[in-house]
Formats: C-alpha cells, structure tokens, sequence
C-alpha cells in the first residue's frame, strides 16, 4: 500500500510538473514575443491588437475556462471506479462544439458594433480573424481535460507550447510582411491566434489517436452532468474579470482626487504588480490542474466503496482520510512553489522591476517595486486558493469555490472605496485590499474543502454524477 501511495504521489508530482513547465515555457514564449512586436508595428498597432482582446476573453471564460476541470473531474471519477471514460469526451465535445460555435458566430456578428463602439473600425477584421478561435480553444479544452482526468498532462503542455510557438512564428512574419501597413498587419496578427488554436487542436488529435481506448461500454453521460458542473466552474472564472473590470472604472476616478496621473498609477498596479504576482501564480497551476484527478479518484473510491459496504463507521473513517490526504498533499506541495516565489519576488523586487519594465520612469519604477514588495505575499495566497478551488471541483462543489472569491473581491472593493479616498496610502490601497481579498478566500476554501471531505455519504448530485 505504501508503495502505491509514493507512486501515486510520484503522478501526481509529474503531473503538475508537465503543465506547469509547459505554463512557463509559454509564457516565457509570450512574453519574448512582445519585444519584436512592439518594435515592428509599434504603440498604435499593439493597441488596436488589445482592443479586440477584452471581448475574445470574454467569450473565451464563457465557452472554454470551465472545460478542463469539470470534464477532467468527471473522466477521473469513471476511470477510478473501473468504468469507461470516454462518453464523457463525447458528450462535452459534441456540448462544447455547438457553445464555441455559437460565440464564434456570436463575435463576427457583434464585430461591426463592436468596432464602431470602440470608435475604432480599423479593427473590423481582426474580430472576424479572431472568431474562429473561440470554437477551436472550446475543442481543445475538452481533450485536456480528458487526458488530464486520464493523469495524462503532457498533452495539455505540449499545446500549450504549440500555441505559443505557432503564434509568435507566423505573427512575427505577419508583423513584417505587413509592417507598412498597421491596420492589415494587426489583422494577420489575430489570425496568427486562431492558426495556432488550429494546430493545437491538430496535435490533440494526433495525442488522442495515439492514446488506447477501452472498448468497455462506459454507460450514457448527459449533457445535464457536464453543465451542472462546468457552469459553477465557469462563474468562478469569470469573477476576477469582472472584478477587474469594474476595478478599471473605479480605481482611476479614485485616484483622480490627488493624482496628476491616476491612469498611469492604476497601470503600475493592474499591468506590472499583478503581472509580476502572477507568474508564480501560473506556475502552480499544474498543481491546481493535477489535483483535479488526484482527488477526483479519491473521492470516486471512497463512495464505491461505501455505497457497496454495510460496515459504516469503521470503514468509513479508514477510506474518509485519504481524501484529504490527498487535499493536504496539494496544498503543501503550493506552498512549498510559491512561498519561495513570494520571498523571491520580496527581496529581488528591484531588479525584477528595472529589468521587464525598463521604460518606466524612475518615479514610477520605485512605486512598482513597493506594490511588489507589498502584494507580494498574494503570490501564496492566490496560488492556495487555485489549488483548494480545485480540489472543490474535484468534489463536485465548485460554487463554493465561487462564493467565496465572490466574498473576497465584495470586501476588495469595500476596502479600496475607502483606503483610496487617502493619499497618503494612494494606490498601495490596492494591494493591501488585494491581499485581504486572497486571504478571505483562501480560508473559506480550506474551511469548505474539511467540511465537503468530512461528509461521509455522497448525495443524489454526486451519484449521478
């Protein structure tokens, strides 16, 4: 048995380790990216590129953020209990396929309103180039989270990196081909994005031919099951944008009482600090992603076993521990990522800051390097509240996970109405409202997660499931 347990833990480590490096590695791709970009079609063409960005988002945290961890969820369950898993895949890419389609039609019939709303047509094409994307990110979110209820993470990786690749290649080449002219070349360059989705979506049929299937009948799997969790999943995604957006709308007026600048000083908070904090953030989402089948398993286990055994208790307390081991291991397997990052991010604020964000001024650069330095403890407890929203998921209880980051950003915003009112705290209000709001709800996921993990027989919800 013990045996068993290194080599579960083992997985699970290898698991997250996949997709956290594929994470970095793309993002460190994207990052790169920006440089050349900047200096091909310059401050005029990378804002025409951002306009078009905030709607795809949007649809994008609608038809796709929810995928991976409830179809991840589900697959795991089955697989655990011995039966087939792949009527889920069918179900939600057939679900998934018609919600992509939908906002794909949806962004190219909006384009022309949204363009001219925007006071800006010239980006007319890039929304027609860029609506393919949203039903091809909706096919491909469906097979990673197949293979990672299957413990498979190394295709999610691999495209994750394709994407990336596939879209600085031909967006760089766009970039010059058209660099005279800034309105086509920032049209070909969101059609770079929905090319890379197309060879994503490539290399995920080629992971899926290759993968063995059981011919085992695996039983119906409704379309009602897939939305009864990925829609909890997904309003728990779409929180933090929302947030953002209204922090956009409120934040700068705030300012605007004594600041010469509110928009620049908003910018140093919401564009570098929250950037910088999210780094290791994004790292630790491999651990998020990995605890998904981990505990999902766990959990399928224990109510197989305790549903076709009559030794209540006794049994009972032996199989309920596993499940929060397997929580517990989670969370100190964050901890252990991000409090490292978050001392990192502490004491080497400054040479963080001078070297990605060398145009700012040295007014400005000293203000980011204290929000660093004060948000920076947010790096652990955001990546915590990752992993234990996860690990609800994985139990069938993503609406907790949303409350409570619902709870958290509520008192952001009452906090923040009242600490930017000073301009003695001036925009660092922020950052200590930020940290208030990521600590709030990392503890109501832990209070949620011992108390969904100490129930000791699952409902009717769960046994449909």
């Amino acid at each position: 048995m013990e045996k068993k347990g290194i080599k579960g833990r083992n997985g699970f480590l290898k698991g997250a380790a996949w997709i956290a490096i594929g994470g970095f590695i793309a993002k460190l791709i994207g990052a790169v990216y920006r440089i050349p970009l900047t200096n091909l079609i310059g401050g005029h063409g990378l804002g025409l590129y951002q306009l078009v960005y905030p709607v795809y988002c949007l649809l994008l945290t609608v038809s796709a953020t929810g995928i991976p961890s409830s179809i991840a969820k589900l697959t795991a369950e089955r697989t655990a209990k011995g039966e087939n898993g792949l009527p889920v895949f069918k179900t939600a890419m057939r679900l998934f396929l018609l919600i992509g389609v939908f906002g794909t039609l949806l962004m190219a019939l909006c384009a022309p309103i949204l363009a001219k709303a925007q006071g800006s047509e010239e980006v007319l094409g890039g929304y027609y180039a860029l609506a393919p994307s949203v039903v091809l990110v909706s096919a491909i979110s469906v097979f990673r989270g197949w293979f990672q209820g299957r413990n498979q993470m190394h295709p999610t990786a691999f495209s994750e990196i394709t994407e990336q690749a596939v879209k600085v290649g031909f967006g760089l080449l766009f970039a010059y081909l058209y660099r005279s002219n800034i309105q086509k070349a920032v049209v070909f360059l969101l059609l770079s994005v929905s090319i890379s989705e197309l060879f994503a979506l490539f290399l995920m049929l080629f992971f899926y031919k290759k993968t063995p299937k059981s011919s085992k009948d695996g039983g119906r799997c409704a379309f009602k099951t897939v939305l009864r969790l990925s829609i909890p999943v997904t309003l728990n995604a779409i929180l933090l944008p929302i947030s953002s957006l209204l922090d956009s709308v409120l934040v700068p007026k705030l300012l605007s009482a004594y600041a010469q600048d509110p928009i620049s000083l908003y910018g140093l908070f919401a564009g570098g600090a929250t950037t910088i904090i999210n780094l290791p953030v994004s790292i630790c989402y491999g651990i998020a992603a990995a605890s998904i089948p981990a505990v999902s398993a766990a959990v399928a286990l224990q109510n197989k076993q305790s549903a076709s055994q009559s030794k209540t208790n006794t049994t009972l307390r032996k199989t309920t521990p596993s499940v929060r081991k397997k929580i517990g291991f989670s969370l100190l397997v964050t901890l252990l990522v991000a409090t490292p990052c978050a001392v990192g991010l502490y004491l080497f604020a400054e040479p963080a800051v001078t070297l990605i964000f060398r145009s700012l001024s040295a007014t400005e650069t000293q203000t980011l390097i204290a929000l660093v330095r004060a948000f920076s403890v947010s790096a652990v407890t955001l990546s915590c509240v990752q992993t234990l929203s996860a690990c609800l998921t994985a139990q069938g209880k993503p609406l907790y996970g949303a409350f409570s980051m619902l709870v958290g950003l509520v008192l952001k915003t009452v906090i923040y109405l009242r600490l930017l009112q000073s301009a003695e705290i001036s925009v660092y209000g922020m950052a200590i409202a930020t940290n208030l709001c990521y600590l709030v709800a990392f503890f109501l996921d832990l209070l949620y997660n011992l108390w969904v993990s100490k129930r000791k027989k699952p409902n009717k919800k769960e046994k449909d499931l």
